[in-house]
């Protein structure tokens, strides 16, 4: 495997000026051509100035030509972001991004559809080999004693429904319903008729391919072009793609389509703080124009539209989920070595233990959000 071959390289053994990089890593005791599994391994001295200069993009993209190595990036990624590390690397441009994103609308019509062309679409055989067998691009829930991958997100699809209290000839409504796992699902085990929108072709396509015999249809469109009523709502893990400046928009959808004694179960990761912005080198590589939500944005999105009925956080869990899918790809990735390159190889396995790292860190959560309309007068009923 291109990867292996890659990991065996030997570190960089001449002897080198002690770098600014090396005091700042040593707090989260990461040493630089240490020998334990999360010190960084430099194959290129030069990098060091680079990660200094341009923080994220330079550590990422450093990491993505071979000049670094760590046996467990997720490990090392944990130690960095467990102390917030990335503060004290060029500051400047952080504070650059968040201007921009409260200036710039990233995620306007225009450019809704982009993150479906270059994330979604890679290849629906790409994702089936990563994922469970249902397809499900999203944390799975295994503190109910899941012991593997499929088990741990049927395990997130029903305790959804639980919570949505799906009945017999209701209707749902899935607000970025990737490749059908939640509206199949729904439907199959709780007699429910689904409608579900994205903004990847290739999703579209596998759910009208393999749910025909299900009382599910979806639609390639925006969400803001939604405008029927449905008895339950449900967004997992697309929210993270409508950006702050139509939070609110997207929560006024929402109680337009539900019926006044409805209910919106809203799964998204979420930050720590609210004025923070999306790790550049995710967004360029990964989700573009992505952006995640604080707590307290959602709870301005949601002031005086919908009532807060319930707060979910298993966060922890998408380590876990993260590291099923790297396993996955790994053993998996001989058999797209051809389509996809070794440049794209360390991408991707640098995104899966990054986020690792991350989650395992706290540094960003997992929420679930149960939302009714305030009309109902009461509160609602969550199984």
């Amino acid at each position: 495997m291109a990867g292996e071959q890659q990991e065996t390289l030997a570190p960089v053994v001449s002897v080198r000026k002690r770098h600014l990089l090396d005091e700042i890593l040593q707090q989260a005791d990461i040493r630089i051509n240490g020998d334990r599994p999360w010190d960084m391994r430099l194959h290129r001295p030069a990098a060091l100035d680079e990660i200094l200069a341009r923080g994220s993009m330079g550590l990422g993209e450093s990491y993505m030509r071979g000049d670094w190595d760590a046996a467990a990036l997720d490990q090392l990624f944990f130690r960095i972001l467990r102390l917030d590390l990335t503060r004290l690397i060029n500051p400047w441009r952080s504070a650059l991004r968040l201007l921009r994103s409260h200036l710039i609308n990233l995620q306007s019509r225009r450019r809704a559809f982009e993150v479906g062309e270059r994330h979604y679409d890679l290849g629906n055989s790409f994702y089936a080999a990563m994922l469970d067998q249902r397809m499900v691009y999203s944390c799975g829930y295994w503190r109910a004693g899941a012991k593997t991958l499929d088990q741990a997100q049927e395990a997130k699809l029903d305790l959804i429904c639980r919570k949505l209290g799906l009945q017999p000839g209701m209707r749902l409504l899935d607000i970025g319903c990737g490749w059908g796992s939640l509206v199949s699902y729904a439907a199959q085990n709780y007699g429910v008729e689904c409608v579900g929108i994205t903004v990847s072709k290739e999703q579209a396509a596998y759910v009208r391919e393999h749910y025909t015999d299900l009382p599910v249809e979806v639609h390639l469109q925006d969400y803001r072009n939604l405008r029927q009523q449905f008895d339950r709502i449900a967004s997992v893990g697309m929210f993270e793609h409508v950006g702050r400046r139509n939070h609110r928009t997207f929560m006024q959808v929402a109680k337009r389509c539900l019926k006044p004694d409805g209910l919106f179960l809203l799964h998204t990761i979420g930050k720590n703080q609210r004025h923070s912005t999306t790790d550049p080198w995710i967004e360029h590589y990964i989700f573009p124009n992505g952006e995640l939500p604080s707590a307290g944005q959602i709870g301005d999105a949601v002031d005086h539209l919908l009532v807060c009925e319930d707060l979910h956080n298993f966060g922890t869990d998408y380590d876990q989920t993260l590291m099923a899918w790297h396993s996955n790809f790994e053993r998996h990735w001989e058999q797209f070595a051809g389509q996809y390159d070794r440049h794209f190889y360390r991408m991707w396995r640098y995104y899966l233990l990054s986020c690792a790292g991350a989650f395992r860190a706290r540094h960003i959560q997992l929420w679930q959000w149960i939302l009714s309309d305030h009309r109902t007068g009461g509160v609602a009923r969550i199984s």
